[in-house]
C-alpha cells in the first residue's frame, strides 16, 4: 500500500484523543510483567492521547498523563525501538483498518489494536489470553 493510502487511512486516527474508560488494565499490565508501583501509576492515570502524521509520512503518537508523556515516533511497517522501562521493539501497521502496535522483549509479545468504532477509538491490549479495553473520544 502507497504511503499515500496509509495516510488517508490514518486520517480517522488524527487528532487529539481523551481515554473515558479502561476495563481489565491492571490484569493486562500483570500479564506483562509490569510490577505493582508502575500498576498502580498507570490505573490511575487518565492519559490523552495525540495522533499526527507530517509530510513525511511520520505518525507521531503523544500519550499525556499527570504523571509522564510518552511520545513515540514511527512510519508504519517499520520496526523501531520504543524507549520503555523493558527496552521493546516495536512494529505499527494498518490492518482492516485498525492500527496495530506489536511490540517484542524478552521473548515475550503483546499486541495493541486501536480501531474507531462510532466515532470513539477502542485500543485492545492483548498479552497472552488476557485482554484489556481501552475506549476514548475525541477532545475537541
Amino acid at each position: 500500500m502507497s504511503v499515500i493510502s496509509n495516510t488517508r487511512l490514518m486520517d480517522r486516527f488524527v487528532g487529539k484523543w481523551k481515554m473515558t474508560s479502561s476495563d481489565n488494565f491492571d490484569e493486562y499490565m500483570k500479564a506483562a510483567g509490569a510490577g505493582f508501583a508502575s500498576r498502580q501509576m498507570a490505573n490511575l492515570a487518565k492519559p490523552s492521547l495525540s495522533i499526527a502524521v507530517d509530510e513525511q509520512g511520520f505518525i507521531s503518537m503523544n500519550a499525556v498523563t499527570t504523571f509522564k508523556t510518552l511520545e513515540i515516533k514511527f512510519k508504519l511497517d517499520e520496526e523501531f525501538d520504543e524507549t520503555t522501562a523493558d527496552d521493546r521493539k516495536t512494529i505499527m501497521s494498518l490492518e482492516d483498518g485498525k492500527l496495530i502496535q506489536k511490540q517484542t522483549w524478552e521473548g515475550k509479545t503483546t499486541i495493541i489494536e486501536r480501531e474507531i468504532q462510532d466515532s470513539k477509538m477502542i485500543a485492545k491490549c492483548i498479552m497472552d489470553d488476557v485482554v484489556a479495553i481501552r475506549t476514548y473520544e475525541k477532545d475537541a
